[in-house]
């Protein structure tokens, strides 16, 4: 099953954040401006490595709010696959 979710879902769960600590390391991101009516998503080389403490923090703190908020779905889609 496939649910599409907006990007800026996706980035409000921290998820996006996750992800590009991991891109950082590459030299990577991937990147969302919001502009008044548009939405634009691109992946771009970026110098920076890393996230201030303040956004870190932030974002650590919705990770955290989604797991909580969908850690028994979660649970319920892994077992159901492995039941399979």
């Amino acid at each position: 099953m496939i649910t599409r979710k907006s990007w800026m879902e996706f980035r409000n769960t921290g998820l996006l954040f996750l992800i590009n600590q991991i891109l950082h390391a590459f030299g990577w991101a991937i990147v969302i401006e919001v502009h008044d009516d548009e939405t634009e998503i691109y992946p771009a080389r970026v110098d920076f490595r890393g996230f201030s403490e303040e956004v870190t923090d932030r974002d650590y703190k919705k990770i955290s709010k989604y797991l909580l908020d969908n850690s028994q779905q979660l649970y319920r889609e892994t077992s159901d696959s492995l039941s399979d």
